[in-house]
């Protein structure tokens, strides 16, 4: 019989892994998924961020629950992993969120920094997709990976946001989502990207601040920033039975922007 639409997005019996997930898009994705029905484990590097988090979830009604580990360090991706798998059992929903951004001037860029961003916003998602894939969502043939990917990594920026490691991870990230959609496929296993736009954040605060909201607004055709709404819908559809038969896309959530810029 076909589902109704309630249905489909039901993520009831689901657990959720969401790395990056104490505050910002992550806790808003973390937010959607529970919402839906799943449990979730939110992971970030500071307990303190990740208390208050867990306890914000737990109030709105989500099993809730939290593992800390910083992503940019390959034993505690392990850790995690483990921990996860241990206290919740199979993982159903990967959300590959933690990242990192660093401006500077290209001619000007440290390389360790190009070197963290990469590190973060590219090695950890590969080794706990991985990781995930091989010991829970391959031996089940089903599982769904959602990797944050961004506008920036479609194109260049506008004049002023000079961030080069940033954009580079992530379109990496675009292309490792289409390249591990196409390779997980037979195996059952949804791989697709959200590209945000600007969003007020803890990350895009200098942003902001040096370009102005407004002016970023104002450069959106729909005339704002994303909200803690606007990540919602997407992130279930990823995640749900709804979008079963999507793999290998990613989708802007940016207000339009990507269409002036043609990303």
């Amino acid at each position: 019989m076909t589902r109704t639409i309630p249905q489909l997005f039901d993520l009831k019996g689901k657990t959720a892994l969401i790395t990056g997930g104490s505050r910002g898009l992550g806790l808003q994705m973390a937010h959607a998924l529970g919402e839906a029905g799943a449990r979730v484990l939110v992971s970030s590097r500071k307990a303190d961020d990740l208390e208050a988090a867990t306890a914000e979830l737990q109030a709105a009604g989500i099993d809730a629950r939290w593992v800390a580990a910083d992503c940019s360090r390959e034993d505690d991706i392990r850790r995690l992993a483990d921990e996860s798998l241990q206290r919740l059992g199979d993982i159903d929903i990967l959300v590959n969120n933690a990242g990192a951004a660093w401006g500077a001037p290209a001619e000007d860029h440290p390389v360790e920094a190009w070197d963290k961003v990469m590190n973060l916003n590219v090695r950890s998602y590969f080794i706990l997709s991985q990781i995930i894939a091989k010991r829970s969502m391959i031996p089940r043939r089903s599982g769904s990976i959602i990797n944050t990917a961004s506008i920036a990594g479609l194109g260049g920026n506008p004049s002023g946001m000079k961030t080069i490691a940033y954009n580079t991870s992530k379109g990496a990230v675009i292309n490792f989502t289409r390249a591990l959609a196409a390779e997980w496929g037979e195996q059952g296993i949804r791989v697709n990207a959200i590209c945000p736009g600007f969003f007020p954040s803890k990350m895009t605060v200098g942003t902001l601040k040096a370009m102005g909201e407004e002016k970023l607004a104002a450069h959106a055709p729909l005339r704002r920033l994303g909200d803690d709404e606007d990540l919602k819908g997407l992130t279930v559809l990823f995640a749900s039975d709804a979008g079963k038969h999507i793999t290998g896309q990613w989708l802007a959530v940016d207000g339009g922007v990507s269409v002036i810029t043609g990303g």
